[in-house]
């Protein structure tokens, strides 16, 4: 969903407040970058200013708890680059 980016800004609002998803699994979604996710939220703060701030609230437990998740997609980078044959380009 690229579109509009007041929509998509006010629809990925209302994804991240309903599933509590990461920036990640949002951008995933909608398609889009995680930069595009976090300019986004800028756009929604000025559009719905209510609706950034339960926004605002899942991201913030989200960073809080990014230590948990313990650097999975790092990890996975480096084992699937451990099971590529020596010599192997990317």
């Amino acid at each position: 969903m690229k579109g509009d980016p007041e929509e998509r800004a006010l629809a990925v609002g209302r994804y991240l407040v309903r599933s509590g998803a990461t920036v990640r699994a949002a951008a995933g979604v909608f398609g889009v970058s995680k930069s595009t996710i976090w300019k986004d939220q800028a756009r929604l703060q000025r559009l719905n200013p209510g609706l950034w701030q339960e926004v605002r609230q899942v991201l913030l437990k989200n960073k809080a708890e990014r230590h948990l998740r313990g650097g999975e997609a790092t990890r996975c980078k480096y084992l699937h680059r451990a099971a590529r044959p020596p010599g192997a380009r990317r």
